[in-house]
């Protein structure tokens, strides 16, 4: 791939967050040092999430035992599961005073169970101190097994889920570990489960339209009904370079095809990430 620097067009500009929910959460986030994806990962949907009452907190560490292309997460030997996060992740919740929240973690291949287990004890966790609220979990692929990807499912979530991140061709090149395939199956576990999956991927590594939409066409006979694309924007110099700023207006199209093909929802612009809107995905 081109090493080029290529400058970001206007309509990668950021708007500044505001609104009274939004300065509420940040309050509160910034005065219990609360730890959210939304500030570590210097989202651009910030403002809009937080004003809408939503934001994602990350689970079981910050070091993670693969190392994507696309992805500023360190990357080494994580510590063991804090055994107090359950509780201390349901709390922060309810002090944010939140209406949806959004859960993801790194990958634990560590651990025997990929962490599937934590994740299981949060959620229940979550949802006895916040009975009210409603729940998006996006997961690694503990590998594909059933077994581990069903713990999550009996916790009941309303949303579940997992990234597919890239076309075919390029997931060995973007993704460490993972494999399309896996990945597809790991939806196919979910939807026969009978919890909505949901999944996302990236736009600007170098995938051709039809490659998109030969993607969009194993989601839905993986039984995937949410979908969300967005812009690649290179995280740091050692990540891989955008190949391609793409114009809103073919993020539009992907849209609109998308909903086409049968997908319930269709998030599709350059800064739309995974947790876009989540709260109006839940049934």
């Amino acid at each position: 791939m081109a090493l080029t620097h290529r400058e970001k067009p206007d309509w990668l500009k950021i708007k500044l967050p505001k609104g009274t929910n939004y300065t509420q959460v940040k309050s509160l986030v910034q005065k219990y040092h609360l730890h959210t994806i939304c500030t570590s990962g210097k989202c651009p949907n910030m403002g809009e999430c937080w004003a809408a009452g939503t934001a994602t907190l990350m689970i079981l560490g910050d070091i993670c035992t693969r190392s994507c292309k696309f992805c500023a997460t360190q990357t080494g030997k994580p510590l063991p599961p804090d055994e107090n996060e359950p509780s201390n992740v349901a709390e922060s919740i309810r002090l944010m005073g939140l209406k949806h929240a959004v859960l993801t973690s790194v990958d634990r291949d560590d651990l025997p169970d990929k962490g599937a287990g934590h994740w299981e004890k949060t959620i229940r966790e979550i949802k006895r101190v916040n009975p009210e609220i409603t729940i998006e979990v996006l997961i690694p692929d503990f590998d594909g097994k059933p077994e581990l990807i069903l713990q999550v499912v009996d916790a009941k979530p309303d949303i579940i889920s997992h990234n597919l991140e890239t076309v075919r061709r390029l997931t060995s090149l973007v993704r460490s570990r993972a494999k399309y395939d896996v990945s597809l199956g790991v939806l196919q576990t979910i939807a026969q489960a009978g919890v909505t999956p949901k999944s996302g991927i990236m736009l600007g590594l170098g995938e051709t339209r039809t490659e998109v939409l030969e993607t969009m066409d194993d989601l839905i006979a993986a039984g995937c009904e949410i979908l969300t694309i967005g812009q690649y924007l290179q995280p740091t110099k050692m990540t891989l370079p955008v190949e391609e700023y793409v114009h809103p207006d073919v993020f539009d199209e992907y849209r609109k095809i998308g909903l086409e093909k049968g997908f319930r929802f269709v998030e599709s612009a350059p800064l739309v990430r995974s947790s876009y809107h989540a709260e109006k995905h839940v049934k």
